[in-house]
Protein backbone atom coordinates (compact mmCIF):
# COMPACT_ATOMS: atom_id res chain seq x y z
CA UNK A 1 0.00 0.00 0.00
CA UNK A 2 1.32 3.39 -1.06
CA UNK A 3 1.75 6.40 1.39
CA UNK A 4 1.64 9.49 -0.21
CA UNK A 5 3.52 12.49 1.42
CA UNK A 6 1.81 15.55 1.67
CA UNK A 7 2.88 19.38 2.73
CA UNK A 8 0.38 21.92 3.67
CA UNK A 9 1.36 25.77 1.99
CA UNK A 10 -1.38 27.35 4.62
CA UNK A 11 -2.89 26.14 7.65
CA UNK A 12 -5.92 28.48 9.15
CA UNK A 13 -9.31 27.72 8.70
CA UNK A 14 -9.18 25.79 5.04
CA UNK A 15 -6.01 24.53 5.92
CA UNK A 16 -7.29 22.47 8.95
CA UNK A 17 -10.55 20.94 7.24
CA UNK A 18 -8.56 19.79 4.62
CA UNK A 19 -6.22 18.30 7.40
CA UNK A 20 -9.15 16.75 8.63
CA UNK A 21 -10.11 14.83 5.90
CA UNK A 22 -6.38 12.61 5.49
CA UNK A 23 -5.65 12.17 9.23
CA UNK A 24 -9.84 10.56 9.29
CA UNK A 25 -10.42 8.86 5.94
CA UNK A 26 -9.16 5.37 6.89
CA UNK A 27 -12.00 5.48 9.47
CA UNK A 28 -14.94 6.60 6.96
CA UNK A 29 -12.99 4.76 4.01
CA UNK A 30 -12.77 1.23 4.71
CA UNK A 31 -10.87 -0.59 3.11
CA UNK A 32 -8.82 2.41 1.92
CA UNK A 33 -6.36 1.12 -1.16
CA UNK A 34 -3.97 4.21 0.12
CA UNK A 35 -2.61 6.20 2.69
CA UNK A 36 -1.65 9.60 3.31
CA UNK A 37 0.49 11.08 5.37
CA UNK A 38 1.04 15.30 6.19
CA UNK A 39 4.61 15.81 6.66
CA UNK A 40 5.04 19.22 5.87
CA UNK A 41 3.53 22.71 7.30
CA UNK A 42 3.84 25.98 6.07
CA UNK A 43 2.75 28.98 6.87
CA UNK A 44 3.54 33.09 6.82
CA UNK A 45 5.51 32.95 10.49
CA UNK A 46 7.40 30.46 11.72
CA UNK A 47 5.07 29.90 14.93
CA UNK A 48 1.69 29.25 13.59
CA UNK A 49 3.63 26.62 10.96
CA UNK A 50 5.15 25.16 14.22
CA UNK A 51 1.35 25.33 16.01
CA UNK A 52 0.14 23.34 12.95
CA UNK A 53 2.86 20.87 12.44
CA UNK A 54 1.98 19.49 16.22
CA UNK A 55 -1.07 19.98 15.64
CA UNK A 56 -0.94 16.57 13.13
CA UNK A 57 2.47 15.74 14.13
CA UNK A 58 4.34 16.60 10.77
CA UNK A 59 8.16 16.49 10.33
CA UNK A 60 8.44 20.09 8.68
CA UNK A 61 8.01 23.74 9.85
CA UNK A 62 8.39 26.65 7.70
CA UNK A 63 8.06 30.21 5.93
CA UNK A 64 8.99 29.28 2.22
CA UNK A 65 6.54 27.25 0.45
CA UNK A 66 9.42 26.11 -1.91
CA UNK A 67 10.49 23.95 0.11
CA UNK A 68 7.34 22.02 -0.20
CA UNK A 69 6.62 22.51 -3.72
CA UNK A 70 10.62 21.83 -4.68
CA UNK A 71 10.56 19.10 -2.71
CA UNK A 72 11.94 15.76 -4.44
CA UNK A 73 10.29 13.85 -1.09
CA UNK A 74 6.88 15.63 -1.19
CA UNK A 75 3.97 13.83 -3.39
CA UNK A 76 1.02 16.48 -2.71
CA UNK A 77 0.75 19.57 -2.64
CA UNK A 78 -2.50 21.30 -0.66
CA UNK A 79 -3.12 25.25 -1.54
CA UNK A 80 -4.49 26.87 1.49
CA UNK A 81 -3.54 30.03 1.39
CA UNK A 82 -5.21 33.99 1.01
CA UNK A 83 -6.10 33.88 -2.93
CA UNK A 84 -3.48 36.36 -3.67
CA UNK A 85 -0.99 34.18 -2.68
CA UNK A 86 -1.78 30.90 -4.97
CA UNK A 87 -0.29 31.37 -8.01
CA UNK A 88 3.17 31.63 -6.98
CA UNK A 89 2.92 28.44 -4.76
CA UNK A 90 0.73 26.87 -7.48
CA UNK A 91 3.24 27.13 -10.83
CA UNK A 92 5.95 26.53 -8.50
CA UNK A 93 4.00 22.79 -7.57
CA UNK A 94 2.99 22.39 -11.18
CA UNK A 95 7.13 22.80 -12.24
CA UNK A 96 7.67 20.06 -9.63
CA UNK A 97 4.73 18.23 -11.30
CA UNK A 98 3.09 17.69 -7.77
CA UNK A 99 -0.69 16.43 -7.47
CA UNK A 100 -2.11 19.74 -6.33
CA UNK A 101 -5.22 20.15 -4.02
CA UNK A 102 -6.18 24.21 -4.29
CA UNK A 103 -8.74 25.71 -2.39
CA UNK A 104 -11.11 27.81 -4.28
CA UNK A 105 -11.13 30.25 -6.22
CA UNK A 106 -8.09 29.16 -8.40
CA UNK A 107 -6.43 32.61 -8.64
CA UNK A 108 -7.49 36.08 -8.36
CA UNK A 109 -7.79 37.56 -11.81
CA UNK A 110 -7.78 36.09 -15.32
CA UNK A 111 -4.46 37.68 -16.33
CA UNK A 112 -3.09 34.70 -13.68
CA UNK A 113 -5.81 32.40 -14.79
CA UNK A 114 -4.64 32.40 -18.10
CA UNK A 115 -0.74 31.93 -16.57
CA UNK A 116 -2.19 28.86 -14.80
CA UNK A 117 -3.48 27.56 -18.18
CA UNK A 118 -0.14 28.24 -20.11
CA UNK A 119 1.89 26.34 -17.86
CA UNK A 120 -0.69 23.26 -18.41
CA UNK A 121 0.89 21.55 -21.03
CA UNK A 122 4.05 20.76 -19.36
CA UNK A 123 2.00 19.25 -15.65
CA UNK A 124 1.38 15.55 -15.69
CA UNK A 125 0.27 15.34 -12.08
CA UNK A 126 -3.27 15.31 -10.78
CA UNK A 127 -4.95 18.64 -9.42
CA UNK A 128 -8.75 18.98 -8.23
CA UNK A 129 -10.20 21.95 -6.95
CA UNK A 130 -11.52 22.09 -3.24
CA UNK A 131 -15.38 22.34 -4.57
CA UNK A 132 -16.88 20.13 -1.70
CA UNK A 133 -20.79 21.42 -2.60
CA UNK A 134 -20.37 18.81 -5.44
CA UNK A 135 -19.72 15.82 -2.95
CA UNK A 136 -22.78 15.93 -0.69
CA UNK A 137 -24.88 12.65 -1.49
CA UNK A 138 -27.74 14.92 -2.36
CA UNK A 139 -25.68 16.46 -5.07
CA UNK A 140 -24.33 13.54 -6.40
CA UNK A 141 -27.81 12.38 -6.71
CA UNK A 142 -28.84 15.70 -8.17
CA UNK A 143 -26.60 15.27 -11.02
CA UNK A 144 -27.61 11.64 -11.82
CA UNK A 145 -31.37 12.66 -11.77
CA UNK A 146 -30.44 15.86 -14.30
CA UNK A 147 -28.57 13.47 -16.70
CA UNK A 148 -31.43 10.79 -16.93
CA UNK A 149 -33.65 13.40 -17.69
CA UNK A 150 -35.89 13.32 -14.51
CA UNK A 151 -36.90 16.92 -14.31
CA UNK A 152 -37.24 16.87 -18.68
CA UNK A 153 -35.35 20.07 -20.21
CA UNK A 154 -34.30 22.47 -17.78
CA UNK A 155 -35.86 25.64 -17.92
CA UNK A 156 -35.31 27.98 -15.06
CA UNK A 157 -32.88 27.82 -11.75
CA UNK A 158 -32.42 29.78 -8.66
CA UNK A 159 -29.67 29.58 -6.58
CA UNK A 160 -28.11 31.46 -3.33
CA UNK A 161 -25.18 31.38 -0.73
CA UNK A 162 -26.39 33.23 1.89
CA UNK A 163 -23.58 34.31 4.73
CA UNK A 164 -24.01 37.00 7.48
CA UNK A 165 -20.39 37.69 9.18
CA UNK A 166 -20.36 40.96 7.16
CA UNK A 167 -24.14 42.56 8.22
CA UNK A 168 -22.21 44.01 11.34
CA UNK A 169 -20.90 47.41 10.60
CA UNK A 170 -17.85 46.72 13.12
CA UNK A 171 -16.86 43.27 11.51
CA UNK A 172 -13.04 43.88 10.98
CA UNK A 173 -11.49 44.43 7.54
CA UNK A 174 -9.51 41.22 6.89
CA UNK A 175 -8.50 39.66 3.68
CA UNK A 176 -11.75 38.64 2.53
CA UNK A 177 -12.66 41.77 2.33
CA UNK A 178 -9.63 43.20 0.34
CA UNK A 179 -9.47 43.17 -3.86
CA UNK A 180 -5.94 42.89 -3.08
CA UNK A 181 -5.70 39.38 -1.33
CA UNK A 182 -8.84 38.62 -4.09
CA UNK A 183 -11.25 38.83 -1.37
CA UNK A 184 -15.07 39.53 -2.45
CA UNK A 185 -18.22 37.20 -2.22
CA UNK A 186 -18.23 36.61 -6.37
CA UNK A 187 -14.65 34.99 -5.68
CA UNK A 188 -15.30 33.62 -1.76
CA UNK A 189 -18.85 32.66 -2.27
CA UNK A 190 -20.46 32.72 -6.11
CA UNK A 191 -17.37 30.48 -7.13
CA UNK A 192 -19.58 27.74 -5.12
CA UNK A 193 -22.74 28.62 -6.53
CA UNK A 194 -21.62 29.11 -9.66
CA UNK A 195 -19.39 25.76 -10.25
CA UNK A 196 -22.97 23.80 -8.72
CA UNK A 197 -24.73 24.90 -11.55
CA UNK A 198 -22.26 24.85 -14.05
CA UNK A 199 -21.62 21.08 -13.04
CA UNK A 200 -25.89 20.32 -12.65
CA UNK A 201 -26.72 22.47 -15.94
CA UNK A 202 -23.39 22.61 -18.37
CA UNK A 203 -21.52 25.95 -19.76
CA UNK A 204 -23.06 28.90 -19.29
CA UNK A 205 -23.64 31.36 -22.15
CA UNK A 206 -24.11 35.25 -20.89
CA UNK A 207 -24.35 36.30 -17.34
CA UNK A 208 -25.16 39.84 -15.71
CA UNK A 209 -24.57 41.28 -12.13
CA UNK A 210 -24.57 43.84 -9.33
CA UNK A 211 -22.95 44.40 -6.51
CA UNK A 212 -23.12 46.59 -3.67
CA UNK A 213 -20.50 46.81 -0.39
CA UNK A 214 -22.48 47.59 2.35
CA UNK A 215 -19.61 49.58 4.34
CA UNK A 216 -17.18 51.49 2.80
CA UNK A 217 -15.09 51.67 5.84
CA UNK A 218 -14.33 48.96 8.59
CA UNK A 219 -11.77 48.66 11.28
CA UNK A 220 -8.40 47.21 11.06
CA UNK A 221 -7.97 43.93 12.01
CA UNK A 222 -5.41 44.61 14.86
CA UNK A 223 -7.92 45.89 17.46
CA UNK A 224 -5.94 49.61 16.34
CA UNK A 225 -9.40 51.69 15.70
CA UNK A 226 -8.00 52.47 12.55
CA UNK A 227 -10.85 52.68 9.86
CA UNK A 228 -9.73 51.09 6.47
CA UNK A 229 -11.38 51.70 3.38
CA UNK A 230 -13.45 48.59 2.51
CA UNK A 231 -13.29 47.87 -1.91
CA UNK A 232 -14.68 44.45 -2.18
CA UNK A 233 -18.23 43.61 -2.70
CA UNK A 234 -20.42 42.02 0.49
CA UNK A 235 -22.81 40.84 -1.79
CA UNK A 236 -23.34 40.48 -6.02
CA UNK A 237 -27.06 39.37 -7.14
CA UNK A 238 -26.42 37.26 -11.06
CA UNK A 239 -28.72 36.63 -13.38
CA UNK A 240 -26.97 34.13 -16.10
CA UNK A 241 -28.69 31.93 -19.00
CA UNK A 242 -27.28 28.83 -20.03
CA UNK A 243 -26.03 26.88 -23.70
CA UNK A 244 -29.12 24.87 -22.69
CA UNK A 245 -31.38 27.98 -22.47
CA UNK A 246 -32.34 27.76 -18.61
CA UNK A 247 -32.26 31.15 -16.91
CA UNK A 248 -32.00 31.96 -13.38
CA UNK A 249 -30.22 33.63 -10.65
CA UNK A 250 -27.12 33.59 -8.44
CA UNK A 251 -27.11 35.27 -4.99
CA UNK A 252 -24.36 35.37 -2.92
CA UNK A 253 -23.66 37.67 -0.08
CA UNK A 254 -22.30 38.16 3.40
CA UNK A 255 -23.99 40.63 4.94
CA UNK A 256 -28.13 38.30 5.04
CA UNK A 257 -28.74 38.62 8.72
CA UNK A 258 -30.43 35.84 10.46
CA UNK A 259 -28.41 33.19 8.05
CA UNK A 260 -25.27 30.83 8.27
CA UNK A 261 -23.61 29.27 5.86
CA UNK A 262 -27.05 28.38 3.74
CA UNK A 263 -26.48 27.34 0.11
CA UNK A 264 -29.59 26.71 -1.56
CA UNK A 265 -30.13 25.77 -5.11
CA UNK A 266 -33.51 24.80 -7.06
CA UNK A 267 -33.76 23.34 -10.67
CA UNK A 268 -37.21 23.42 -12.69
CA UNK A 269 -37.92 22.03 -15.91
CA UNK A 270 -40.47 20.74 -18.59
CA UNK A 271 -40.90 17.31 -16.03
CA UNK A 272 -40.11 17.73 -12.91
CA UNK A 273 -37.65 19.82 -10.46
CA UNK A 274 -35.16 19.61 -7.76
CA UNK A 275 -33.67 21.44 -5.03
CA UNK A 276 -31.30 21.16 -1.90
CA UNK A 277 -30.31 23.16 0.95
CA UNK A 278 -26.72 23.13 2.70
CA UNK A 279 -28.71 23.68 6.21
CA UNK A 280 -30.44 20.32 5.80
CA UNK A 281 -27.76 18.48 3.87
CA UNK A 282 -29.76 14.73 4.71
CA UNK A 283 -31.98 14.74 1.76
CA UNK A 284 -32.66 16.30 -1.82
CA UNK A 285 -36.12 17.10 -2.39
CA UNK A 286 -37.55 16.02 -5.63
CA UNK A 287 -41.02 17.00 -7.55
CA UNK A 288 -42.26 14.52 -10.06
CA UNK A 289 -44.84 16.09 -13.19
CA UNK A 290 -45.42 11.90 -13.87
CA UNK A 291 -46.67 11.20 -10.26
CA UNK A 292 -50.40 11.23 -10.30
CA UNK A 293 -52.60 14.28 -9.41
CA UNK A 294 -55.76 12.21 -8.90
CA UNK A 295 -57.42 11.74 -6.33
CA UNK A 296 -57.57 14.44 -4.22
CA UNK A 297 -53.99 15.05 -5.09
CA UNK A 298 -52.63 11.67 -5.60
CA UNK A 299 -49.03 11.46 -4.56
CA UNK A 300 -48.38 14.84 -6.70
CA UNK A 301 -45.88 17.07 -4.55
CA UNK A 302 -42.11 17.65 -3.36
CA UNK A 303 -40.65 14.38 -1.77
CA UNK A 304 -37.98 14.39 0.08
CA UNK A 305 -35.22 11.93 -0.32
CA UNK A 306 -33.02 10.68 2.10
CA UNK A 307 -29.64 10.72 0.38
CA UNK A 308 -28.42 11.04 3.73
CA UNK A 309 -24.70 9.25 4.01
CA UNK A 310 -25.29 6.96 1.48
CA UNK A 311 -21.84 6.90 -0.34
CA UNK A 312 -20.65 4.33 -2.75
CA UNK A 313 -17.88 1.44 -1.31
CA UNK A 314 -15.95 1.96 0.48
CA UNK A 315 -17.74 5.11 1.85
CA UNK A 316 -21.06 5.09 3.25
CA UNK A 317 -20.34 2.88 6.25
CA UNK A 318 -18.96 4.92 9.19
CA UNK A 319 -21.32 6.97 10.08
CA UNK A 320 -24.59 5.16 9.13
CA UNK A 321 -26.74 6.04 6.04
CA UNK A 322 -29.20 7.06 8.28
CA UNK A 323 -26.94 9.34 10.00
CA UNK A 324 -27.62 13.19 9.57
CA UNK A 325 -24.51 14.30 7.11
CA UNK A 326 -22.51 17.12 7.89
CA UNK A 327 -20.47 19.96 6.20
CA UNK A 328 -17.18 18.11 7.23
CA UNK A 329 -18.03 15.20 5.19
CA UNK A 330 -18.93 16.54 2.02
CA UNK A 331 -14.89 18.03 2.14
CA UNK A 332 -13.90 14.39 3.48
CA UNK A 333 -15.43 13.22 0.33
CA UNK A 334 -13.95 16.25 -1.94
CA UNK A 335 -10.70 15.12 -0.28
CA UNK A 336 -11.16 11.07 -1.06
CA UNK A 337 -12.31 12.32 -4.42
CA UNK A 338 -9.16 13.80 -5.35
CA UNK A 339 -6.48 11.23 -3.57
CA UNK A 340 -8.51 8.18 -5.60
CA UNK A 341 -7.58 10.39 -8.71
CA UNK A 342 -4.19 10.38 -8.15
CA UNK A 343 -3.86 7.02 -6.71
CA UNK A 344 -5.32 5.71 -9.99
CA UNK A 345 -3.83 7.89 -12.36
CA UNK A 346 -7.12 8.98 -13.49
CA UNK A 347 -7.68 13.05 -14.15
CA UNK A 348 -9.49 14.92 -11.45
CA UNK A 349 -12.97 16.36 -11.65
CA UNK A 350 -12.94 19.69 -10.94
CA UNK A 351 -9.90 19.95 -11.98
CA UNK A 352 -7.57 23.08 -12.54
CA UNK A 353 -9.26 23.82 -16.08
CA UNK A 354 -12.97 23.99 -14.15
CA UNK A 355 -10.43 26.88 -11.91
CA UNK A 356 -9.66 29.17 -15.08
CA UNK A 357 -13.43 28.51 -16.33
CA UNK A 358 -14.58 29.43 -12.77
CA UNK A 359 -11.94 32.26 -13.51
CA UNK A 360 -13.57 33.96 -16.47
CA UNK A 361 -16.95 33.62 -14.66
CA UNK A 362 -15.64 35.96 -11.76
CA UNK A 363 -14.65 37.80 -14.57
CA UNK A 364 -17.55 38.21 -16.03
CA UNK A 365 -19.77 38.72 -13.54
CA UNK A 366 -17.47 41.66 -12.28
CA UNK A 367 -17.14 43.28 -16.19
CA UNK A 368 -21.74 43.10 -16.19
CA UNK A 369 -21.11 44.89 -12.91
CA UNK A 370 -18.82 47.15 -14.33
CA UNK A 371 -20.71 47.66 -17.58
CA UNK A 372 -24.24 47.45 -16.51
CA UNK A 373 -24.80 45.06 -19.14
CA UNK A 374 -24.50 41.57 -19.95
CA UNK A 375 -22.00 39.47 -20.81
CA UNK A 376 -20.92 36.86 -23.07
CA UNK A 377 -19.38 34.21 -21.17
Amino acid sequence: MRTYRVGFIGFGFIGKVHAYGHLNLPLFYDPLPFRTRITHICTSRMATAEHGKAMVDARVATTDYREITENPDIDIVHICTPNNLHKAALLSAMRGQKHIYCDKPLVVNLAEAEEIQAALPAYTGIAQMTLQNRFFPATLRARQLLEEGFIGRPLQFRAAYLHAGSADPLAPLRWKLSAAAGGGVIADLATHVMDLIHHLLGDYDEISARTLIAYPERPAPDGSGRMLSVDAEDVVLLMARMNNGALGTIEATKIATGTEDELRIEIHGTRGAVRFNTMHPHQLEVFSDDAPATPLGGLRGWTAVDTGQRYPAPGGALPSPKNAIGWMRAHMACVYHFLQAVDTGVPADPGLRQGIYLQRLIESARTADATRGWVKV
